[in-house]
């Protein structure tokens, strides 16, 4: 073959293969970074990212509902993509509708929590994972008690980190804060969204049952036989009474040292905790 055909004929294989790289590189999960994809059903886009490889961890993020990937990253207080992808699985998505992600989608008024449990129930069915573990921070606590009630059997075992939670004398603490912070902004990204619209989801997400964890019963705890290890805060958003009453209810529950953020020289003790339910808890290979 002529040399200068030879050489254009790799040069276009090459370029080829360039763009093919970042496709190819969405679908496979564990190249040292985090695969970046897109999930979408019906109106919903989910964006999400992998990393690492082995038993399957669903991460959600803590930021009520600005949850992103992002949060998660910045390492507060632990980045725990980069320290758990070396042995799992990592999957994180952006919240539907958070102000700084990528996710988006209709407002449920009649079924938020399920709405956002749907996204992520449908991520993992679109990943085609049956079972796997979740790590969730803040609000993460009420999903994973969501996910606990809709799919028991697909949960392995779960880490609520800093759960949110409902406190007696601060009822209405999400519902305000939202008003003024998640909702205007959304409105201004989504002129199809109005704040009477934003009103009546936050109504029903947090002041229709103000109590506990928001989306399951303490009878639910008290019934759930899948292990659980808590991580307790102590802010207004985190109240460590409502985390450790779901620890003593929940029959297969383990707690963590308390406080477990401070001094800093803690998280990595609280993080080998984690790593170690979380082995414990892991499928063996099959």
């Amino acid at each position: 073959m002529d040399p200068t055909r030879r050489k254009l004929l790799k040069t276009g294989a090459a370029a080829t293969a360039m763009a093919a790289a970042p496709r190819v590189f969405g679908q496979q999960p564990g190249q040292g970074g985090a695969a970046m994809s897109v999930y979408e059903k019906g109106p919903v886009r989910i964006h999400y990212e992998e990393a690492g490889s082995g038993f399957p961890l669903l991460l959600i993020a803590g930021g009520g509902l600005n949850s992103t990937i992002a949060g998660l990253t910045r390492g507060d207080p632990f980045n725990p993509i980069a320290e758990f992808k070396g042995e799992y699985r990592c999957i994180a998505s952006d919240l539907r509708n958070a102000n700084d992600g990528q996710s988006s989608g209709p407002l449920e008024i009649d079924r938020p929590w399920d709405a956002y449990t749907d996204d992520h129930i449908g991520l993992m069915d679109h990943l085609r994972i049956e079972k796997f573990m979740v790590m969730g921070f803040c609000i993460g606590g009420p999903f994973i008690w969501n996910l606990l009630r809709r799919a028991p059997d697909r949960i392995v075992a779960a880490v609520l980190a800093q759960p949110s939670g409902s406190r007696p004398e601060m009822r209405d603490l999400f519902y305000e804060t939202n008003m003024k912070g998640w909702g205007p902004a959304l409105t201004k990204r989504r002129p199809d969204i109005t704040m009477e619209t934003v009103d009546k989801f936050l109504t029903r997400m947090y002041r229709t049952n103000p109590d506990f964890v928001f989306t399951v019963t303490r009878d639910f705890v008290r019934k759930c036989q899948t292990p659980v290890l808590i991580l307790p805060d102590d802010i207004p958003a985190h109240p460590y009474a409502v985390a450790m009453e779901a620890a003593m209810l929940a029959p297969k529950a383990e707690v963590s040292m308390f406080p477990w953020k401070e001094p800093k020289e803690r998280i990595p003790l609280a993080v080998r905790q984690m790593r170690s339910f979380l082995r414990a808890h892991r499928p063996a290979p099959a």
